[in-house]
């Protein structure tokens, strides 16, 4: 919440991402506008979804400043509650969703996804985009999402991750910089599913754009420091230009993979 909350944080995120989506694309080159490939993401996400409708009760957990969202219900007319625990960034959500004249079908909640503030089979989907990897008990999530699912409930997200073959200690330099013990993986993910009874629809493994994402923030951080040096910390930027690079290491290298996972209650 500290770090989401502060002003270098969201006019950098603002800024290189355009302010409707913070998460990682999908990339056909390397030239790609990450705008346009953050949104890829979104597409993708949500025609893997059957029966996307008005009737249908979405809920995105960790929603940053709600692009998701608002696509949904501009596509789809979904009814959706964004949950997520800086209130500076739902405060531009919610001013963003005012502006495109959708505010009362977007419910923007300040709190955690470890503790939704939603009754029992409350919701039809829980979609959740690179934000589940900032919990410190993933288990926890996936029991809060599971409980506020309705029977025939869908779950998508996708989420930064350790691969299966990552070696021990490898990744330190990442998790000191996002302040973390360890990352969720693929495998991890099935099992906690598994043992709460949701049923696999589909893993869609995308590693690749990991680190084509972050290349290319890496790269727009470098072109336009001459902006960003008016909204942002010089220590900010230094050490974001830092822990950009170990993920795109550590994403070249096979230690992480990132992809779409997709469950059923």
């Amino acid at each position: 919440r500290e770090y989401y909350n502060s002003s270098d944080a969201d006019r950098f995120y603002a800024t290189i991402w355009g302010g409707e989506d913070i998460h990682i694309g999908l990339y056909h080159s390397d030239n790609d506008s990450i705008v346009e490939a953050s949104r890829r993401t979104v597409e993708k996400m949500a025609s893997s979804v059957k029966n996307l409708d008005s009737k249908t009760r979405v809920l995105d957990i960790g929603s940053g400043y709600g692009g998701s969202a608002r696509y949904l219900v501009k596509e789809f007319g979904c009814q959706v509650g964004c949950l997520n625990l800086s209130e500076t960034q739902n405060k531009r959500n919610r001013e963003l969703n005012q502006k495109a004249g959708i505010s009362l079908a977007i419910n923007v909640i300040d709190g955690s996804f470890e503790d939704i503030p939603l009754p029992d089979g409350s919701v039809d989907l829980v979609w959740s985009q690179d934000a589940i990897l900032h919990s410190g008990d993933r288990k926890k999530v996936f029991e809060e999402v599971s409980r506020v699912l309705a029977k025939g409930g869908q779950f998508i997200f996708t989420d930064p991750m350790q691969s299966a073959k990552c070696p021990e200690d490898v990744l330190q330099p990442i998790l000191d910089r996002i302040h973390l013990d360890s990352l969720g993986s693929i495998e991890y993910y099935q099992q906690v599913a598994k043992d709460l009874g949701l049923k696999e629809v589909q893993i869609v493994d995308l590693s690749k754009n990991l680190p084509a994402h972050y290349a290319r923030v890496l790269q727009e951080l470098v072109a336009q420091h001459n902006t960003l040096i008016r909204v942002c910390t010089e220590e900010y930027l230094a050490t974001m230009q830092v822990g950009l690079q170990h993920w795109v290491d550590a994403g070249m290298a096979g230690h992480l993979t990132w992809g779409i996972l997709h469950f059923q209650k």
